[in-house]
């Protein structure tokens, strides 16, 4: 066998042991993807996120807390001396304002989780007849879903109005904003909290 010949037959030789070398590979490869368990669509939503609080909670220890801090951030009041004013001054009180908003935009994507409870078995209105009942809540929510979202996303834009003023360190902006946050907080209110009482006209969803 010639020099060239000799070249000719180590090239295929090389070829076919590349080849079986990928084909091991992807054999292996498919191998170990069999064995893994099946991925569904069903199976990712109902693991990813596992709802713990309900809205209530959600409300009364995030959102509520966050937005009363805000309003509560720049107040004027008449007094025997004159007119007194407290707003944020020094860099810890916009910091901690700013720790606020973050809680209330983004407990604001809590609300959205599929499969939370409005509240617990323990909990009922405390105004019979004026609040409606959790579960009553829960099936207003679930009837209609898309208008529950679209007043969350009020909420959450309200949310980053607040954030927006805090970064800028603007006291006349956080007003603006905290009228806002009042507003989106009683438009989601008289819709599923207290029907009929909010103040809303009638046709207003």
């Amino acid at each position: 066998m010639g020099y060239s010949q000799l070249c000719r037959r180590g090239h295929e030789l090389l070829d076919a042991t590349l080849t079986l070398s990928v084909v091991a590979i992807v054999v292996g490869m498919t191998a170990c993807a069999s064995g893994l368990p099946a991925r569904s669509e069903h199976t990712d939503k109902a693991s990813f996120f596992r709802p713990t609080a309900t809205i209530e909670d959600i409300m009364r220890w995030m959102v509520d807390p966050a937005a009363d801090a805000v309003w509560d951030a720049v107040v004027t009041v008449g007094t025997v001396d004159g007119i007194k004013t407290t707003q944020p001054e020094t860099d810890d009180d916009w910091r901690a304002l700013r720790r606020h908003a973050i809680t209330l935009v983004e407990a604001t994507n809590l609300l959205l989780i599929d499969g939370r409870r409005v509240a617990g078995t323990e909990s009922h209105s405390a105004l019979p007849g004026i609040d409606l009942e959790p579960g009553e809540i829960e099936l207003l929510v679930a009837d209609d879903r898309e208008t529950w979202t679209r007043l969350v996303h009020e909420l959450h834009d309200a949310g980053v109005g607040v954030m927006d003023a805090v970064v800028a360190t603007d006291v006349d902006g956080l007003l603006v904003a905290g009228d806002q946050l009042d507003l989106a907080c009683e438009n989601c209110h008289s819709v599923y909290w207290y029907p009929g009482y909010g103040g809303r006209p009638d046709d207003v969803p």
